[in-house]
């Protein structure tokens, strides 16, 4: 905007300057000649007739003689013949100051502060010497509507860029910020959230943001492959501890229960069992001692290595005996054996196993559930899986699954997971539980052979 009032001004000065100098030359003789009326028909003839342009024009003419007063104006009633410019006030008492002092033959720019016109002044100088001074006076208005046009039109250009502008500017300072947010905001949820459920939706691309949001996925996935391994061996260290010590009390209390159960019947063939209420109660004693026997005996579990080899049919014949209990809760199961051969695998703990997590299975459904079973052999291991669409095991409760007298189990005493998993450990293998709503699924691998 300065720059275009800065050209404005200069146009302005370049054009009166132009003009100051041919009407110089055209007063000369008339002043010489004291020509009063042709001087200021030469000044009058300087300015536009009605309906030109008057952008350029100078509003105030004068001719000052050498002493500076009034010899011609073109406002004739404001500035009378001789009278003296500075009974207009004060800014015509500084201009006729600065025309007496502009000596040069050059015309000169008078700028007063506050001042109605912007002023040249022109020496009209005649062989040396100096007749007196033309000054044009250009009302400081005439900048107006030619600032308020370049004004108008730099506001429609700004606008017009910030419309086009604005819109690209927002969708790259967008696309710019917006992968950055979302890696500062799973950073900020990594230091208060479990790494295994923490799900980041990030940038993807080959640039700098692309490649730190991918080495951010990458220390992801191993913090969450880390923390899945630390619960596992937690896992796998409690269980172990719980199966030493159940271990021991089993064994701690096999000892005394023998001598009970010896005693009782001892009791029973030689002592006097020929009152009822007495035989009665041996009776009873010893029913409640077999079955702590049988649970202590479910709590020492020992995958023997003498049974016979696993065949195929000794899968098949898991399906017919879990059969019936299926059909007691209409439940359908999908089988799926793929052993086509013998297996190096001791043939009972792998029955064993197979049916505890069936029973299981079947236990989970509701009526008319549903429960897969696949077995299948691959590169030295034997993987057994089974799936039903029971009720969803919370995460929290899948680490306690495994441990003997789980509340998880409906009916029994909750040690046949128990079971399942001492016999897999025993084995060698794994058992793994994923459980999301609508399918549970339990899977076990067992290596064999070579693998073994």
């Amino acid at each position: 905007m300065y720059r275009a009032y800065d050209d404005m001004r200069r146009d302005l000065l370049f054009n009166a300057e132009g003009m100051s100098r041919v009407l110089v030359r055209t007063l000369v003789p008339a002043i010489l000649h004291d020509d009063v009326w042709q001087v200021y028909e030469v000044i009058q003839s300087a300015y536009p007739a009605a309906g030109a342009d008057t952008t350029l024009a100078s509003e105030l003419i004068m001719v000052l003689d050498a002493a500076g007063n009034t010899y011609v104006a073109n406002q004739p009633k404001r500035f009378p013949m001789l009278s003296d410019p500075a009974l207009g006030g004060p800014e015509f008492a500084l201009l006729k100051r600065a025309a007496l002092q502009h000596q040069e033959e050059t015309p000169a720019v008078v700028d007063l502060d506050l001042a109605e016109y912007l002023y040249l002044v022109m020496p009209i100088v005649s062989d040396r010497v100096r007749l007196g001074s033309l000054v044009l006076g250009f009302p400081r208005s005439l900048f107006l509507p030619r600032f308020l046009t370049i004004a108008k039109r730099a506001a429609w250009m700004t606008l017009l860029s910030l419309a086009v502008l604005l819109p690209i500017t927002w969708y790259w300072a967008g696309r710019m910020a917006r992968p950055m947010i979302q890696l500062a905001d799973c950073m900020a949820r990594l230091g208060t959230t479990t790494p295994e459920h923490m799900r980041c939706d990030l940038y993807e691309s080959q640039d700098e943001i692309g490649r730190l949001g991918l080495s951010f996925r990458r220390m992801l996935a191993e913090l969450q492959e880390k923390h899945a391994l630390e619960r596992q061996i937690v896992v796998a260290d409690r269980l172990g501890a719980i199966g030493r010590l159940t271990s021991s009390i089993a064994h701690e209390i096999n000892n005394p229960l023998g001598g009970m159960l010896n005693a009782i019947d001892t009791f029973k063939r030689h002592g006097n069992c020929e009152d009822e209420r007495t035989h009665r109660t041996m009776s009873l004693l010893e029913r409640g001692l077999l079955q702590i026997r049988d649970t202590v005996a479910a709590l020492l579990v020992e995958a023997k290595a003498g049974s016979h080899t696993l065949k195929p049919v000794d899968i098949e014949d898991i399906h017919t005996l879990v059969a019936p209990e299926a059909a007691k809760k209409s439940a359908r199961i999908e089988w799926h054996n793929e052993l086509r051969m013998p297996i190096d695998l001791p043939a009972t703990p792998v029955r064993q196993t197979l049916i505890n997590l069936l029973l299981n299975a079947v236990h989970a459904v509701e009526e008319n559930g549903l429960v897969r079973c696949r077995v299948w052999a691959r590169d030295g291991r034997l993987h057994m899986q089974i799936i039903n669409d029971g009720r969803h095991i919370p995460a929290d409760k899948i680490e306690h699954l495994f441990e003997p007298f789980s509340p998880l189990s409906e009916t029994g005493h909750g040690l046949g997971l128990w079971v399942c998993y001492q016999i897999v450990q025993q084995l060698g293998g794994d058992i793994q539980v994923h459980s999301e709503p609508g399918s549970t699924v339990f899977t076990v691998v067992l290596r064999y052979g070579e693998n073994e």
